[in-house]
Parts: structure tokens; sequence; C-alpha cells
């Protein structure tokens, strides 16, 4: 264990600001065998720029796979401190720039473990159980050009140059093994240090988050539960949804209905009925007539916890701006004249999204009053596993 924690403190210092936490098991022989490094990126605090893009795996050898996973983990651990890739010739394109801020993180789609029914790498067995395919929940219109994936790469930092600049790198070195299949920008103003971010819509994004500092939330919410895979110690599962809104339209309606429609106040946060934002939710109070302070569809009551037997995951949105909607196909509800492509990249972290991200999109997809004015457009599920300090990300998976 004292060879392990030296590299470890190596690896750490290499990493820099990248996040990097160690994971380890109760069990001595456990931790021995199985002591992990959490992925940069999950729990560390988000930057302002996001560059999501999920790739299409080309090769058939999954000895391929592992050699791309090599060549980008020692990539990632270059750049997320500010360095450049030993024996590559830089793009040079962020050269300069005052902050070199970033965090990559990896992920696994189930496209790695089985298309169209075939066991592609012989991993198929080894798939794990919380990357079980989403439903097709109600109202989704999904494009298949910006959906799925079978590995995923979230580059965040300090300036969208320096996000771009990482996933260009990252996309020379899968040449002949893996091509770009979407992507999706994003932005997270700085509202101030303990502030809640507000998203596109004006209202506060994320106040019901977990607690992640405590660590016996993040084991119950965040980790992969010790029972997963072993290659999943460490790691965490990614729902990433791209979810437009219909903002010329939501801007036309009345303030009141906003925060009808939303459950909370839109200038403070707070629940309706409420004044701080970090009161608890109004869900049981009724006013005088017996009907809910918090109406029963309201888009805070159905994603509450106390609605989803409990149910919490760790949100990381981004707001996102893709210009103009040029064509000739009208996203619903309003199917009228050019409008914002513009909206929410919604990612996700959790221990299991069956019981996670599904159970509770299950019935806001139903019944959320917000679906006035939103739809789900793309996205993909990824596993995101820790990674030995001393190895690469996916090791205990694809070096059986």
């Amino acid at each position: 264990m004292t060879m392990l924690l030296s590299r470890r403190t190596a690896l750490g210092a290499a990493l820099g600001l990248a996040g990097g936490r160690l994971f380890t098991p109760s069990s001595g022989a456990c931790a021995a065998r199985f002591a992990m490094l959490h992925q940069p990126g999950i729990a560390t605090p988000p930057l302002p720029f996001l560059y999501f893009i999920a790739f299409d795996l080309t090769t058939e050898k999954r000895t391929d796979v592992a050699a791309l996973m090599q060549r980008w983990t020692r990539a990632a651990d270059a750049l997320m401190t500010g360095g450049s890739v030993p024996g590559l010739v830089d793009s040079g394109e962020a050269e300069g720039l005052a902050t070199k801020d970033l965090t990559l993180t990896f992920g696994f789609g189930p496209g790695l473990f089985t298309r169209d029914d075939k066991d592609r790498y012989g991993l198929a067995a080894r798939r794990p159980a919380p990357l079980a395919d989403l439903p097709r929940f109600n109202g989704d219109q999904l494009v298949p050009a910006h959906t799925g994936g079978d590995l995923c790469v979230q580059s965040c930092a300090g300036d969208p140059q320096t996000a771009f600049h990482a996933v260009r790198i990252l996309a020379r070195l899968a040449y002949d093994i893996a091509t770009p299949r979407w992507v999706q920008t994003g932005f997270a103003p700085d509202f101030g240090k303990g502030r809640t971010p507000r998203n596109l819509m004006g209202f506060k994004d994320g106040t019901i988050n977990p607690d992640i500092r405590d660590p016996g939330i993040a084991a119950r919410v965040l980790w992969a539960s010790p029972a997963d895979q072993p290659w999943m110690q460490g790691g965490s599962y990614l729902v990433a949804r791209i979810i437009r809104m219909a903002l010329e339209h939501w801007d036309r309606t009345k303030v009141g209905f906003q925060e009808e429609t939303m459950g909370r106040q839109k200038r403070s946060g707070a629940p309706i009925g409420g004044h701080g934002e970090f009161e608890p939710l109004t869900l049981k109070q009724t006013d005088r007539d017996g009907n809910p302070i918090t109406a029963q569809g309201a888009h805070a009551r159905l994603g509450a916890p106390e609605e989803n037997d409990g149910a919490q995951i760790l949100r990381r949105a981004y707001a996102y701006d893709n210009g103009l909607n040029y064509t000739a196909e009208r996203w619903p509800p309003w199917r009228q004249g050019n409008e914002f492509d513009a909206g929410l990249m919604f990612l996700a972290y959790q221990q299991d999204p069956r019981t996670g991200f599904t159970k509770i999109f299950e019935q806001m997809s139903k019944f959320d009053m917000m679906n006035q004015f939103t739809t789900h457009v793309g996205g993909g599920l990824f596993a995101c596993p820790g990674r030995r300090p001393d190895g690469y990300i996916g090791q205990q998976l694809l070096e059986m």
C-alpha cells in the first residue's frame, strides 16, 4: 500500500488542478487492490465553458480501444497541467492564453459492449447493470445524429478555446479508431462564489443538488456502488441530455405563470410561498381553498427527492446557444418561424441512472408543466469509471 500511495502522490502532483481524488473501499485487502482516482469534472467545481463530444468506435479490435484510452489518459494528464502532449505537434491555438484551467472526463457508452446484439469486443459480460439503456420517455424528440455514442469526452475550461483545443488533440489521437458523432458546447457564467447559477429561463438551476462535500452523501448518490463492476469503482454514471427551450414563447409568458410552472420564485429562487432559496419546498402546504401552494405539475415538485422516493442526482448543467433553427423542421410544441436553437446541456452524474435520472424523469416527462416549453432533442448515457493511480482510464475493463 505504501508504494501505491507514493505513486498516487506523484500522480496528484501531475494532475494539479485536475481534481483527481482517491477512492478507497473500506476493506484493507480490497483497498490495496482497487484504490481508484475519481475522474475530474464530476465532483470538482464546474468551469465556465463546456465542449462535450461523443465518438463512435470504428475499429474491430479491443486492443485498439485500449491503446486509444492509454493515449487519451496520457494526453489528459499533460493538457490538464497546461503542458503539451509528448510526441505530438501542438495545434497552437491555446498558446499564450492567460488561463488554462481544464478538466477532462471520459465515459463509455452502451455501444462499447454491444451493437446490433453483437458482442463487439468480448466485453458484453462486463457491462454494468446501471448502464441499462434509457427508456423512451414521453415527449422525446431525440435526433439520431445527436444521440448515443460509444465514447464521450467532457472538456470543461476557463475559456472556450482551451476546452476546444483539448478536444482537437484527443480527436487527432483517435484517428482510425474512433470518429466524432455529435458535439454540444455550453457556457456557465460566474454568478459569484456560493451563488446558484441561472439558466436561460432566468431561474436558478441546481438549488436542490445533493451536498457531495459530505462523503456519505457522495457515496450514496454519486459514486458507483461497491457492489458494481470492479472497473467502475471510483466512477459515476452520466446522463447527458440536450434540452431545447422555446425561449421566444417563454419570454412572452407572464412571470406569475413562469413561477407556477417552475415551482419557485424567479428572483429569489425561494419556494412558492417561501422567502429563502434553500428553504424546504412547499409541497404539503395548501391555500385557503385547499389547493396546493406548489402546483402538482410544478417542475421543482416533480424533481424533488420527496416526490421520488429519495432519488437524487448531481446536476452540472450548461446553457447553450447554437444560433437560429433555420431548417423547415419545427420543434413542438410551437412549430412556427425561425427560433433560437438554445437551451440546456443537461449533465447529470449519479450512482445508478435506473434509480436516479430515470426514476425522476419518468414522471417529469409526463406531468411537468415545463414540457410546454422544452424538448429533449439528443444526448447519451455513459459510464465514467475511476482510475487506478498507476493506470489509464478503463484499464481494468479493457485488459481482461
